[in-house]
C-alpha cells in the first residue's frame, strides 16, 4: 500500500473514530439531558400549583373549588405556539391531588377519584417529607412511558395533601429525535470536513514526498533533473540536502572525468608542439621554421578552442535546467546566429540563406544558448562546404514544434559516423584541410536542446550535404 494511501486511512481513521464517538456520546445525552430539564420545569410547576391549591384544599373544596376551574379554563386554551418548528396546541399536563392518605381527592381528568396512591413513589415519598418523582407506562399506551412529579399540600407546616403532575414523555420526543437528526447531520459535516482536510493534507505530503522519491530516482539513474522546490518543513531541508550532496557527488566525478578527457585530447597538440619546439632549436631552412612556428600556432589554436568548448559544454552539462527563460522570436534567433558566423562564412566564401519565416513564430528558453547551439551548426556546415557553396537556415513551424534546419552541400557524414557525431572529442577531418576539431561543439548543441526540452539530428540530404534539425517546443 503506497505511503499516501496509508497516511489518508490513518488521518480519517483517527477522526472518524474520533467523531463517532463525540456523536453517540452526545446522542446518547440528548435523550436523559432533555427529560432531567422536563423534570427540572415540572417540580416547579408542581411547587406553584400546590401553593395555589392549598386555600381549596384546606376548604375542603378542591374537586369544585377555584383550582378545579382555573385548571379546566386552562386545559380549554388553544395555545397557537410553535417550538422549534413543532406545533403546540394544547397543554400537555394532568393535575393529580391526593389527601394526606394518598387518596385521589381530585384528577384533572376525572379518572382516578378514590382511587389509593399511596405507594406510588411520587406520592409515598412526598408524604414522608422527600422529593417523589416517577416513570411508568402510560394506561393507554403501555409502550410510552409518563413521568409524575410530586410536591406537598401544606396548611402552614402540615402536610394536608399531595399534588402530582403528570406528563407523557413521547411529548418531548420530537425535540430529542430533532437534537439528534441535528447532531447527525453536523457529525456528517464534521466527518465529511475531516476528509477533505485529510485528503488535502495527504495529497501535500504525498506530493512532496513523491517529488523527493522522483528526484531521487531520476539521480539515482543519472539523469539531469532540477532540484524539488523548496518547502519551509523537513520534506523542502531533505530536498535541498539531497540535492547538495549530489552536487557534491557528481562534481568530483564529473571533474575526474572531464581531467582525463582534457588531458587525453591534449597529448596530440602538445606533442605536436613540443616536436615543432624541438626541430626550431636546430639550424632550418626559413621556410621549414616558418612551417613549424605556424604549425605551433595552428596547434595551440586547436588546445584554445578545445578549453574553451570544453567549459562552455560543461557549464550545460552541469545544469539539470535552464537558468534563465524567455520568449525568443526565431526569426530573430536566426538573423543573430548568422551575424554571429558571418566572418568565418566570408573567409570560406561560403553563402548564407535564410528563407523567410513567420514573423510570431516563438519558441522559450535561454537566447545565448540558443545562438551558440545554432552557431555550433553553422561552423560544422562551414567546414563542410565547398567553396562558393550555400549553406541553407531554415524554420518550419508544426502545431507543438519548431524545427530549425541547417543545410550544407557538402560531402556529407559517413555512415558509420552517423551515430558518434554527438559522442565528446569524436570529430571528422575537414574535407579542405585535413584537420578535425575539437569534437565538443554538437556535443554542446545536444545538451542545449536537451536542457529546452528539445532534440537534435544529423542526417544526410538525398541531394546531397549533411542536414543538421534542430527540434524545439513551439510556444504561443
Amino acid at each position: 500500500m503506497r505511503l499516501g494511501i496509508r497516511l489518508f486511512l490513518g488521518f480519517f481513521l483517527i477522526v472518524g473514530l474520533a467523531a463517532f464517538f463525540v456523536m453517540r456520546v452526545f446522542i446518547n445525552e440528548v435523550k436523559p439531558g432533555v427529560r432531567q430539564a422536563m423534570e427540572a420545569n415540572l417540580i416547579d410547576t408542581a411547587n406553584i400549583l400546590a401553593v395555589i391549591a392549598a386555600d381549596d384544599m384546606k376548604a375542603g373544596r378542591i374537586a369544585e373549588g377555584d383550582f378545579a376551574r382555573q385548571i379546566a379554563e386552562a386545559d380549554r386554551r388553544n395555545l397557537n405556539a410553535w417550538i422549534w418548528s413543532f406545533p403546540k396546541r394544547s397543554l400537555d399536563y394532568r393535575v393529580t391531588i391526593t389527601d394526606a392518605h394518598g387518596i385521589v381527592v381530585y384528577d384533572s381528568l376525572g379518572r382516578d377519584l378514590g382511587r389509593d396512591n399511596s405507594r406510588w413513589n411520587d406520592v409515598y415519598l412526598t408524604l414522608r417529607g422527600e422529593y417523589g418523582a416517577r416513570s411508568s407506562p402510560d394506561a393507554d399506551n403501555p409502550e410510552q412511558t409518563v413521568m409524575h412529579v410530586a410536591a406537598p399540600i401544606r396548611d402552614g407546616k402540615q402536610l394536608i395533601g399531595v399534588l402530582t403532575i403528570a406528563k407523557p414523555n413521547r411529548t418531548i420526543d420530537p425535540f430529542i429525535l430533532a437534537s439528534q437528526r441535528n447532531i447527525m447531520k453536523r457529525g456528517g459535516w464534521l466527518i465529511g470536513l475531516s476528509a477533505i482536510i485529510g485528503i488535502l493534507m495527504t495529497w501535500w505530503l504525498a506530493s512532496g514526498i513523491g517529488r523527493l522519491h522522483r528526484y531521487a530516482q531520476a539521480v539515482a539513474e543519472g539523469k539531469p533533473v532540477p532540484p524539488p522546490p523548496k518547502r519551509g518543513d523537513e520534506i523542502g531541508d531533505l530536498g535541498q540536502t539531497l540535492e547538495e550532496m549530489r552536487q557534491k557527488l557528481e562534481g568530483k566525478a564529473y571533474v575526474e572525468h572531464y581531467v582525463q578527457s582534457l588531458t587525453h585530447e591534449m597529448k596530440s597538440p602538445l606533442a605536436a608542439i613540443h616536436g615543432a619546439a624541438e626541430l626550431l632549436q636546430e639550424p632550418l631552412p626559413e621556410a621549414d621554421r616558418y612551417r613549424f612556428a605556424r604549425n605551433i600556432l595552428a596547434q595551440e589554436r586547436r588546445l584554445t578552442e578545445t578549453i574553451d568548448k570544453l567549459l562552455a559544454l560543461a557549464e550545460v552539462e552541469q545544469h539539470g535546467w535552464l537558468q534563465k527563460r524567455e520568449r525568443i522570436i526565431v526569426k530573430t534567433l536566426l538573423i543573430q546566429a548568422a551575424d554571429a558566423v558571418e566572418p568565418r562564412l566570408l573567409a570560406a566564401r561560403v553563402a548564407l540563406e535564410i528563407p523567410e519565416v513567420e514573423a510570431d513564430l516563438a519558441v522559450e528558453g535561454d537566447l545565448f544558448l540558443l545562438r551558440q547551439a545554432l552557431s555550433n551548426l553553422l561552423d560544422n556546415a562551414i567546414a563542410f562546404s565547398p567553396v562558393e557553396g550555400t549553406i541553407a537556415l531554415m524554420a518550419e513551424a508544426s502545431e507543438e514544434w519548431v524545427r530549425i534546419h541547417v543545410q550544407d552541400r557538402g560531402p556529407g557524414v559517413p555512415d558509420y559516423a552517423l551515430e558518434r557525431v554527438f559522442e565528446r572529442f569524436y570529430s571528422l577531418a575537414r574535407p579542405h584541410s585535413g584537420q578535425r576539431s575539437s569534437g565538443l561543439g554538437l556535443p554542446f548543441v545536444h545538451e542545449v536542446a536537451r536542457l529546452h526540452h528539445g532534440r537534435v539530428t544529423l542526417r544526410n540530404d538525398p541531394q546531397g550535404g549533411a542536414c543538421a534539425e534542430f527540434w524545439l517546443p513551439r510556444v504561443p
